[in-house]
């Protein structure tokens, strides 16, 4: 897992090597072992690298790694996974290679088939090949957008980066917040790709891959998409066949995750997800494996370290846990450093600091991301079929009774969640589950002020499904929201936060549940073997019946959310009135300043339970006032 960065100049100057090290070394976190920088002989091209060993510690293994003549070179951030099917290939054609790394085999197989090459990588990469002879930079993403890749393109050059931050050290990219941005982070907690927070600088998106010549003329392809079929394209099949497929898919996937040169471990929740993976780790590994798990004081109603343990005794782990507490407010700035602007998903405080813990012990982590959104793990699933079958007029029924319900104190509360489902009843069904996953939605334009909300001009709350919708048209209700989910929730929201986090802490994060192969076998699925009723996961949990254990199985999906409601009640009460009340918050020149006021009474005097919003507001306003020294200090580069 490493850090990368690059320039391509298209106006006739030169790339400054202080500027390529001063961009690469804006990302040592990513990297601490080692850094490597390649410039053109012409100058015209630059690419810089910050490197952590996982496969083959060597210097040999160092990027820039250079085809035999030295015309190509790659940087490459993340894991190819089939590297040694593809070495015995290449080898076989003839290719001579220096090093035992993984990365490698990216420019060799690279010569043979050019930007094609990137469709044969299985694994989590973002990718920078400059090729000398062909004048041609080609950038790539993996899959699922597990590895990041920014972008910043102008007249005059085009940059990229493996984060935003290490734009801050290049002269010519300016640093300037995108008003167009603040609208879909307030929906969504993040600002969904290809935008980010700012200007000119943008995603490239997930299975990706762009090409870019000397002149600046760019060709930019997808070369996959996650697609479930339509219902009359779905294959027959029995549960029984599809059950022993998705083991050996899923066996296969965390085997293949398992090679690593450093100490590896894993992430364990209370759910089945990590618990099929540790249970298959502890199968296939000769000793315990080393796993991790936090936990937080204050409300149990969040707290997963009991179940946790069940999962770690059942497979006999090394097992270690942390527990968090109030005082975790501290880390919103670290926070909003290492996501680059706000991030309002408040679970980034445990992941980050179970992070830290772990990197105390390991330097590989296996997780179960990805299971929810193959599987259809997810609640909001289940509402989303119900909500089909109700009617308009009784929608608005539901809505006057819930209304009449008390307020919950907490987001895990029957009636907060009764409340949520019965809002948007009688919208299509993409309102309807983005409005259960959004922060603010039909109150989106009562926080906007009416002079901002001018400037930026028309808001789309559906934005984010524009270009997945053409593989949407025609798919079953729960077919179209495990695309949605894929393509914005997981690629937006829980992807960047696993990425941000571990290699805050210099941890790489692997996802054995985003294996393409399995990926793809499981989204051919019939829906019936993924929800089935209340009941989520249908073929996963019949795969591994015998895996998992019992009361793991029968308890309600738990989700990994943190009491940030309670601590703005108690302990963070002052932090959050501070912030948030003071007449000269940075916040007040987009939003409503009363609206703000009025929520924040509202949660302390327990009306209403407004944890997600006040949290997504604060770092909203945290953000804002960092800012300025983030743009001086790019001016100053």
């Amino acid at each position: 897992m490493c850090g990368i960065c690059g320039e391509l100049r298209f106006d006739g100057q030169p790339v400054r090597p202080s500027v390529a090290t001063a961009m690469r070394d804006r990302l040592v976190h990513r990297g601490p072992d080692s850094a490597g920088e390649y410039v053109a002989p012409d100058s015209r091209a630059s690419v810089g690298f910050r490197r952590l060993r996982i496969i083959d510690l060597s210097a040999d293994a160092n990027q820039p790694l250079p085809n035999e003549c030295g015309s190509v070179h790659v940087v490459c951030n993340g894991e190819i996974y089939n590297f040694k099917e593809l070495r015995r290939d290449l080898t076989a054609r003839g290719h001579r290679f220096r090093s035992a790394s993984d990365t490698e085999v990216i420019v060799h197989l690279y010569e043979e088939k050019g930007a094609d090459a990137i469709a044969d990588l299985e694994g989590m990469f973002a990718i920078a090949v400059w090729d000398d002879r062909a004048k041609q930079l080609t950038l790539a993403r993996d899959r699922a957008g597990k590895k990041p890749l920014f972008v910043y393109r102008d007249a005059r050059l085009l940059a990229f980066a493996s984060e935003i931050k290490a734009f801050f050290q290049h002269p010519d990219v300016p640093i300037d917040m995108d008003a167009q941005a603040v609208p879909q982070y307030l929906i969504h907690g993040y600002v969904p790709g290809p935008a980010t927070f700012y200007r000119e600088i943008r995603q490239l998106p997930p299975a990706t891959v762009m090409t870019v010549a000397a002149d600046g003329q760019t060709t930019t392809r997808r070369y996959w998409q996650f697609a479930v079929p339509r219902a009359s394209e779905v294959e027959p099949i029995n549960e029984a066949e599809a059950a022993r497929a998705v083991r050996q898919l899923v066996t296969n996937a965390v085997a293949r995750r398992l090679v690593s040169d450093v100490p590896l471990g894993a992430f364990l929740s209370s759910g089945i997800d990590s618990a099929v993976v540790v249970g298959l780790m502890a199968q296939l590994r000769s000793e315990p494996v080393k796993t991790f798990t936090v936990g937080f004081d204050g409300d149990a109603a969040y707290d997963e370290t009991a179940r946790a343990r069940v999962i770690a005794q059942r497979f006999g782990t090394d097992h270690t846990e942390f527990r968090v507490t109030p005082s975790a407010i501290d880390l919103v700035d670290p926070l909003i450093w290492h996501h680059d602007g706000p991030f309002g998903d408040s679970s980034a405080v445990p992941t980050y600091l179970v992070s830290k813990l772990t990197r105390e012990h390991v330097t590989v982590v296996l997780t179960g991301d990805g299971g929810d959104e193959l599987f259809a793990g997810y609640d909001r699933f289940y509402a989303g079929l119900v909500s089909e079958r109700v009617p308009s007029w009784v929608g608005a029924v539901a809505r006057g009774a819930v209304a009449m319900l008390p307020a919950a104190r907490t987001d895990r509360h029957w009636t907060h969640r009764a409340r949520r489902f019965a809002r948007p009843l009688g919208r299509s069904l993409a309102e309807r589950v983005t409005s259960w996953n959004s922060t603010f939605f039909d109150d989106l334009f009562a926080l906007l002020r009416p002079e901002f909300a001018e400037t930026i001009g028309p808001i789309d709350r559906l934005q984010h499904l524009a270009a997945e919708r053409p593989l949407m048209t025609g798919r079953s209700p729960l077919a179209q929201m495990l695309h949605s989910n894929f393509t914005s929730y997981l690629a937006g929201d829980l992807l960047v936060k696993v990425d941000r986090c571990t290699m805050a802490h210099s941890l790489e994060a692997r996802s054995p549940l985003l294996d393409r192969a399995l990926t793809e076998y499981v989204a051919a699925l019939p829906d019936r073997l993924k929800l089935r009723g209340r009941e989520t996961k249908v073929v996963l949990r019949r795969a591994f019946a015998d895996l998992i254990p019992r009361e793991i199985a029968a308890h309600p999906k738990m989700g990994f959310g943190v009491p940030v409601g309670a601590w703005f009640r108690g302990e963070l009460r002052g932090v959050i009135r501070d912030l948030m009340l003071a007449p000269d918050a940075r916040y007040r020149r987009m939003l409503d300043g009363a609206f703000v006021e009025r929520l924040l009474d509202q949660h302390l005097s327990g009306r209403v339970n407004a944890g997600p919003q006040l949290w997504t507001l604060m770092c909203f306003e945290r953000w804002l006032r960092l800012l300025p020294d983030w743009a001086r200090s790019a001016a100053a580069a």
